[in-house]
């Protein structure tokens, strides 16, 4: 049988450190990386649902380039990025080259025109933002993200930009992630922010509700499942919007509940 190109593809990027030019520990050792394989999950369990085909993630690895764990099938093509050093580590921006890397390889993977949305947690989303500027990708989605004041937002125009963060984060700033959004506004973004209240840095608290919320966006940034309707008035302010008029709260403008019960987010169809 022969196998069908992907139609889109989502490349996961977690977290790491500031500084450390060693790489990242193997396998399960490497906790950044565990803490985003529910995500992987249930990423590739909702494009199942939807009919993309999207499979079960698999370890693999290469010596030419970053190491990847990848969800085969013919439809929407997950794939987690394990980078060559552990921190961001200054001007080097190491995971930000990583992650370009990995967006050369699907684009000689799968051409010119597929669509992608980048993931990132933490530092992986500070790499994703940075990264966005990529012609493959079509938005991002970060996930209590580190966005130092300084950073660039120029690449993000034209792009969709939703970051999700806990008001309750002690190691990123909520405050920063929401100036970022306003930052990039400007710049010619699509930019929206969701607060998890009372969440944490690790999303371990009201782990349900992040993955549900995050598989909602990834696959509607994707056109291959519903965007919540507030966070598509939200990407549609005008670039005059102050940071607050983009900001919605979870639990009230989304209805996503702390478990499995919560009440499914209002939905607007798909976005091409």
């Amino acid at each position: 049988m022969v196998q069908r190109p992907p139609s889109a593809a989502v490349l996961v990027l977690h977290g790491g450190r500031e500084t450390g030019t060693e790489p990242p520990p193997p396998g399960l050792l490497n906790l950044p990386g565990t803490r985003m394989r529910p995500f992987v999950r249930a990423l590739g369990r909702a494009a199942r649902t939807a009919g993309t085909g999207a499979g079960p993630a698999s370890a693999s690895a290469s010596s030419a380039g970053p190491a990847f764990a990848t969800g085969a099938g013919s439809g929407v093509l997950v794939r987690q990025l394990r980078y060559g050093h552990r921190g961001w580590n200054g001007d080097r921006a190491d995971p930000f080259h990583d992650a370009v890397a990995a967006l050369d390889a699907l684009r000689d993977e799968a051409g010119d025109e597929l669509p992608v949305v980048l993931l990132g947690h933490s530092m992986g989303a500070r790499a994703a933002l940075r990264a966005a500027g990529h012609p493959l990708v079509r938005g991002v989605v970060g996930l209590a993200p580190w966005c130092p004041p300084g950073d660039p937002v120029t690449q993000l125009a034209d792009r969709d930009v939703v970051l999700v963060h806990s008001n309750r984060d002690r190691l990123t700033s909520p405050q920063a992630s929401q100036s970022l959004t306003a930052r990039a506004r400007r710049a010619g973004a699509r930019t929206c922010m969701i607060t998890v209240r009372g969440g944490d840095h690790a999303m371990i608290r009201r782990a349900p509700a992040w993955h549900r919320v995050t598989t909602a966006l990834v696959l509607g940034l994707l056109g291959s499942g519903s965007l919540p309707a507030p966070v598509g008035a939200a990407l549609a302010l005008p670039a005059t919007a102050e940071a607050t008029e983009g900001t919605l709260d979870l639990d009230l403008d989304l209805g996503a509940g702390a478990g499995p019960a919560g009440r499914p987010p209002t939905a607007v169809p798909p976005r091409r």
